[in-house]
């Protein structure tokens, strides 16, 4: 392994535990302002001392600034580095960072606070290397979970050289440790039925039944799901409201289906399978978000093998089914490569976890990728 990412991914490893304890103890789900300040807050203070700090508008209304940490070098070569804040996990089910035997349990630790505490410790190792670059930024947003609004800061960074993202990272099946070059574009299809409401005992038929109407545009976009086909579509219907009351026939409701792709345009597939109305309770789908895909194979190829041997074993490229920030600078950053955060797992769910023995691990692959970035 290279000096430099062996000496710095030990110190990043050394200082992440209690960084992350920090960064965790902040309940932080998306769009929650004062969650977003406050982790904000943690971050700057993390930041190496000559980092020009910039509070920019977040892409969805009403959120907190995103924050943006800027170190001016004498080199060439900008390279982003990339993090989100916000999680998915309420208040009330928030989890402090608790240490269970190889686990580091809490909310949002490996989506993807751990990534950030990993993209910190690389920007302070980078801050001691100004010869190496011109310009190294992080940007962390604070509504990569839930944002519906296009993404706003693609144009700032566009032409920099490359763009690394700290999700949570992986071993392929091999057991080699993974970065992702491949995602799946994502869509999220919202279904509203209008019907019309009736007493459910003494006028039942007189209802127009929206709930039943959601049960059939539910069915049919389960019915498209096919992870195996051409395209590895997923379609899942995953929320759906109807009714106010037990005694009346719902008249108004919504259902919300997520899916993935290889490509966007499969997603019409889904709409178009949509009955128009269903005993007299039409449907009206929309489309409220759209992520594009992301495939940076080709572009990365000869950047993993001067990251391997920085590393001192294989980096090994992957594909992954989850949405990314990531995907949204592909296209104006070829160069992109995700997956560098810790590994773990239990991602959204209440066992969230990381594995503490991959911190030094996935340091040294982010490290060992950042100067390979910086060495085309």
């Amino acid at each position: 392994m290279d000096d430099w990412v062996a000496k710095c991914s030990q110190e990043i490893a050394r200082r992440a535990p209690r960084e992350l304890e920090a960064l965790v103890a902040v309940s932080s789900p998306s769009g929650d302002r004062h969650g977003a300040e406050e982790c904000a807050s943690v971050c700057a203070a993390l930041t190496p001392d000559d980092a020009q700090l910039e509070r920019v508008p977040c892409s969805s209304p009403n959120h907190a600034d995103d924050l943006i940490a800027r170190l001016a070098g004498t080199g060439e070569g900008r390279i982003l580095l990339l993090g989100h804040l916000d999680t998915v996990i309420a208040h009330a089910a928030h989890r402090p960072l608790a240490r269970e035997g190889e686990k580091l349990i809490g909310s949002g630790s490996v989506d993807m606070k751990g990534g950030v505490v990993l993209s910190l410790g690389v920007l302070r190792a980078l801050a001691a290397r100004p010869q190496d670059y011109a310009e190294v930024a992080l940007l962390l947003v604070c509504d990569e979970e839930w944002r519906t609004a296009p993404f706003s800061h693609t144009e700032r960074f566009a032409g920099w050289d490359a763009c690394l993202c700290f999700e949570g990272g992986a071993r392929n099946a091999d057991g080699q440790e993974g970065v992702v070059v491949r995602r799946k574009a994502a869509g999220t299809l919202k279904v509203k039925a209008r019907g019309r409401a009736a007493h459910s005992g003494s006028a039942p038929d007189r209802g127009r039944n929206a709930l039943l109407a959601l049960a059939a545009a539910a069915q049919a976009v389960a019915g498209c799901h096919d992870p195996d086909g051409p395209d590895h579509l997923t379609a899942v219907p995953t929320v759906m409201h109807a009714g106010d009351a037990f005694n009346v026939v719902p008249g108004a409701g919504e259902l919300v289906s997520d899916m993935r792709a290889d490509d966007a345009a499969a997603f019409e597939r889904v709409v178009a399978a949509l009955p128009a109305e269903v005993g007299g309770a039409t449907l009206h789908p929309e489309m409220v978000r759209v992520w594009p895909g992301m495939d940076s194979t080709e572009h990365t190829g000869a950047l993993l093998e001067r990251a391997s041997a920085a590393f001192g074993e294989t980096i090994a490229p992957m594909r992954r089914g989850g949405a990314s920030d990531a995907s949204h600078f592909a296209a104006a950053i070829p160069v992109t490569v995700d997956g560098l955060g810790p590994r773990g797992g239990a991602a959204h769910n209440p066992d969230e976890y990381i594995v503490e023995a991959s911190l030094a691990t996935r340091a040294a692959v982010a490290l060992a990728v950042a100067q390979a970035a910086l060495s085309r």
